[in-house]
């Protein structure tokens, strides 16, 4: 049974995916934003938005039993790539890379939210 609480969360995770198919797209077809861009970032921002617009987010509207495993997996990822940023490029990383990154955790947890409290409030 689809929920209000899974359609705002599969739409949260349609916008950000989509977000991060523009973003890294763009720059991977040679429109740089104009800060210091780290080569792997825009193909792993384009990977992930794919991913997320086309299997996580359907499965989130559809209250799949993976919903929220690959919610978590998709938050996990983000979490360790603004680790790995924060870690290894803290020195060559721009600040809108990790404002980014961080607006996507934020999304992320938002989205696990809402996904948790459907599921406990399922019979």
């Amino acid at each position: 049974m689809r929920s209000n609480l899974n359609c705002v969360a599969a739409v949260l995770a349609w916008i950000i995916g989509g977000m991060g198919v523009l973003a890294g797209g763009q720059t991977l077809l040679g429109r740089l934003p104009g800060w210091n861009v780290i080569s792997w970032l825009p193909l792993y921002n384009f990977v992930v938005g794919v991913l997320t617009v086309l299997i996580v987010a359907p499965l989130i509207w559809r209250n799949h039993r993976y919903a929220l495993p690959a919610g978590l997996a998709v938050f996990g990822a983000n979490l360790a790539v603004v680790l790995t940023l924060q870690v290894a490029f803290q020195d060559t990383v721009a600040r809108e890379s990790i404002a980014a990154m961080l607006l996507r955790l934020v999304v992320w947890a938002v989205i696990i939210g809402l996904l948790y409290w459907q599921a406990r409030r399922q019979p």
